[in-house]
């Protein structure tokens, strides 16, 4: 990893629920050799309560998702800076509360947030997957968690463009944007290949990945 120049220290995905942050994470840590780290989303005891209600679960599931967040990410500060992907972003644990948040509940959220992401490291590299609100839906239908079927197409089309929002103002860390609604990490070998290839070459800035080969 360390003869690996491009292949950054600390990795991370992100993206709207089901655009396959956690199946690229799991490739790339393999493909550099590096320690993964997940979100722990089944973990959560609010979540399936937040989709049976959002207006009375919202703030518990967030403040559980931001805590869970910030533990795994002082373990790896803590581990003495080794080479990892993770598949969140803690920067942008705001969108979701941005959007399910009563505005007393938002702004009691954002302190605690802001106290707690000042003492974390930065990635050296971000990518951001994006993809088009129905092909969301496709996956996740295909994936068929039980909790996330109640997921309306409304709601998934206000937190793609919640997203999108968030990283075109990003400016944290050098990012990546990967549009993947026309490609499949898991089930497209090629695929996967020419983002690692993308990834090898990036630099600082904004660099966009937009696949020749649409399927």
């Amino acid at each position: 990893m360390a003869a690996d120049r491009a292949a950054a220290r600390y990795i991370a995905v992100e993206g709207p629920i089901g655009v396959g942050k956690t199946a690229l994470a799991r490739r790339l840590a393999s493909e550099f050799g590096a320690r993964l780290i997940l979100e722990q989303v089944e973990d959560n005891p609010f979540l399936r309560r937040f989709y049976e209600d959002p207006g009375k679960h919202a703030f518990q599931t967030q403040l559980f998702f931001l805590l869970e967040r910030y533990r795994q990410q002082k373990e790896l500060a803590a581990a003495g800076a080794p080479a990892a992907v993770v598949d969140y972003l803690f920067a942008k644990d705001g969108i979701f509360a941005g959007l399910t948040l009563l505005p007393d509940e938002l702004d009691l959220y954002q302190q605690i947030f802001g106290l707690l992401d000042r003492q974390l490291p930065r990635p050296d590299l971000v990518i951001y997957l994006e993809a088009r609100p129905e092909v969301l839906i496709r996956r996740l239908k295909k994936r068929d968690r039980d909790f996330e079927r109640g997921i309306k197409p409304e709601y998934l089309e206000r937190l793609t463009e919640a997203f999108r929002n968030f990283f075109h103002h990003y400016t944290e860390a050098p990012l990546l944007v990967v549009n993947c609604s026309d490609i499949d990490f898991v089930e497209h070998g090629d695929d996967l290949a020419d983002l690692i290839k993308e990834i090898r070459g990036m630099r600082q800035g904004v660099q966009h990945y937009i696949p020749l080969g649409i399927r």
